[in-house]
């Protein structure tokens, strides 16, 4: 395999690290196969193993090192160092690894010092990143020096895109992938409490009837993708699926229907909160539980009201009033009435799906963040030095401030400009402060 990567010129990706960070997850999410070898045990991977990647049509070949301790000569055999350091010295870009759950090591320190000697370009890659609220732990590795910092998580694929974009920028496309690459895809999570009608949605929306459609509340037996192209867009739906009723428990319903509601999340880029008109509250307490958790995992979300046909109350701004007082945290989302079992309005979701994936994706430069900045009514205690963007999917920027936190008010002010002046709908926008 390798012989025939280099004879073909393509540029050549390195993954490096000390063991057990992650490099062979990572080089099996890259390439979408399981080639390398994964497991707990440090420094499982014994020598270099090469795979041909592409991304957005740029082919590449893939490098996954053994677990590199510099002058650890009983952990790390000196034939592994050797190995590593023959594909270092011929890398096209390097992908330093860390573990985003623990502490820098002297280890890490070390090897960073090494990788800064070799003059090659590297991004540091802080992996086991997995939540919003671990991401403040990734811009912690900023002091080990290096400019381009990601955080991912391997086993879950999130954040390769972004990695893969920069790392991939200045390589060669490859004609006869590029048009297959400009298909976008993404990834819709069907959540709602049972019975509200999200297998229906499904089958809705695909035009299929794979999904098992019944009155009884959780008979949604397995996961179940679907994949739509539509105008050079690749929509996979997942039905959160998985609810099995125990006996007549219908409380265990809807404990299941939360579980499989945070393991879709997980997985996708835009939530589809299915809400049941045709019921006299509107909004129950569970509605509120499973989009709480769309909020917290940074998931676009779009509000569908389903089964408006056989509604009670056919006032779209009370029902609206309704969603909004009770789903505060929402504000951001869009709200679409429709009716799956007779495929009404299910047509207009997918250029909101669009939309709201679009922003969630949007990136700010720093230097437009700052004129916008400048521009502010900025009433607050806090002293703002400069806005930064850190991440997306949510659209993550840091305010560096000359106070270690800033206010809930303030922070609330900031975001509603930035979406005032970039859009962002359907997409929470997070803020965190750094003391300057």
């Amino acid at each position: 395999m390798s012989a025939s990567l280099r004879s073909a010129g393509l540029p050549s990706v390195v993954i490096v690290g000390r063991p057990n960070t992650g490099k062979s997850t990572l080089f099996n999410a890259i390439l979408r196969d399981r080639r390398s070898i994964v497991g707990d045990e440090p420094g499982i991977t014994r020598d270099r193993i090469h795979g041909e990647g592409a991304h957005r049509g740029r082919k590449f070949e893939l490098i996954d090192t053994g677990g590199i301790i510099p002058n650890d000569a009983e952990l790390i055999p000196s034939q592994i160092l050797k190995q590593a350091r023959v594909a270092l010295e011929g890398a096209s870009q390097v992908i330093f690894l860390i573990d985003g759950r623990t502490e820098i090591t002297g280890a890490d320190r070390d090897l960073a010092a090494m990788l800064r000697k070799l003059g090659k370009p590297v991004t540091l890659a802080v992996n086991k990143i997995d939540s919003p609220r671990r991401e403040d732990l990734a811009h912690e590795f900023h002091s080990l020096g290096f400019e381009n910092l990601f955080p991912v998580s391997a086993e879950h694929r999130l954040g390769l895109d972004e990695l893969l974009d920069h790392v991939t920028r200045d390589f060669p496309e490859s004609p006869a992938e590029e048009e297959a690459e400009k298909t976008a895809r993404i990834k819709v999570a069907i959540l709602g409490r049972p019975n509200v009608g999200k297998s229906t949605l499904l089958n809705a929306l695909t035009g299929t009837e794979r999904a098992i459609v019944s009155p009884i509340a959780g008979t949604t037996r397995d996961a179940v993708d679907e994949t739509v192209t539509l105008e050079d867009v690749e929509y996979v739906f997942v039905d959160t699926a998985g609810i099995r009723r125990k006996g007549k428990t219908h409380l265990m319903a809807e404990k299941l229907s939360v579980v499989m509601a945070r393991k879709h999340l997980r997985m996708s880029n835009v939530a589809l909160l299915v809400l049941d008109a045709s019921e006299a509250e509107g909004v129950v307490a569970l509605d509120a539980t499973i989009a709480g958790y769309a909020h917290e995992e940074g998931r676009a979300v779009i509000l569908c009201v389903n089964k408006w046909d056989i509604a009670a109350e056919k006032s779209k701004r009370k029902f609206i009033e309704t969603i909004r007082d009770n789903l505060k945290f929402l504000e951001y989302a869009p709200i679409a009435f429709m009716s799956a079992d007779r495929k009404q309005g299910t047509r207009a979701l997918f250029p909101l799906i669009r939309k709201a994936y679009d922003a969630a994706s949007k990136r700010i430069g720093t230097g437009e963040l700052n004129r916008f900045a400048e521009t502010l009514a900025w009433e607050y205690d806090a002293k703002i030095h400069y806005i930064t963007q850190a991440s997306v999917r949510p659209p993550t920027f840091i305010v560096f401030t000359d106070r270690p936190n800033l206010h809930f008010s303030a922070q609330r002010f900031l975001i509603n400009r930035l979406r005032e002046k970039f859009g962002f709908q359907g997409t929470p926008v997070v803020i965190k402060t750094k003391r300057r």
